[in-house]
């Protein structure tokens, strides 16, 4: 059984004016890695999909892969490309509910954005993981 001692929020870096579906996401991350991979996606309307099984290890933080698990919402950029926090009320629901149960699953788990990892230049997720899930 793997160890997760670490739950690593992302984007999908995509508009907030177009949609970037579940199957998208699988197929893009098979086209690129093989397999799908984040653990958890969510989309606009508050869905959370589990796109990988917890205990198949990811491919969303390099280097951090083996012990962590990573959750990602849909969104993350601006109309025009930057990055923004677009996550819709639904997501900031569905977000703080999945990561509540996460932590109840593996209480030693850290709860980080993608930015916060050493040496990740990305502003993934754009807001402040840190700081709104300080409590959990």
């Amino acid at each position: 059984m793997r160890q997760i001692d670490l739950i690593v929020v992302h984007c999908s870096a995509t508009r907030c004016n177009q949609s970037y579906t579940v199957m998208q996401l699988i197929r893009d991350h098979r086209d690129r890695f093989g397999f799908t991979g984040y653990h958890y996606y969510i989309t606009r309307d508050g869905t959370v999909t589990q796109t990988r099984h917890e205990q198949l290890v990811g491919a969303h933080a390099k280097g951090y892969n083996s012990h962590s698990l990573g959750v990602c919402y849909e969104g993350g950029l601006d109309k025009d490309g930057r990055p923004d926090d677009t996550r819709t009320p639904k997501q900031k629901r569905a977000l703080l509910d999945l990561l509540k149960r996460l932590k109840r699953e593996h209480p030693q788990a850290k709860i980080l954005g993608h930015r916060d990892l050493p040496n990740v230049t990305k502003a993934c997720p754009c807001f402040d993981t840190t700081t709104e899930y300080a409590t959990l």
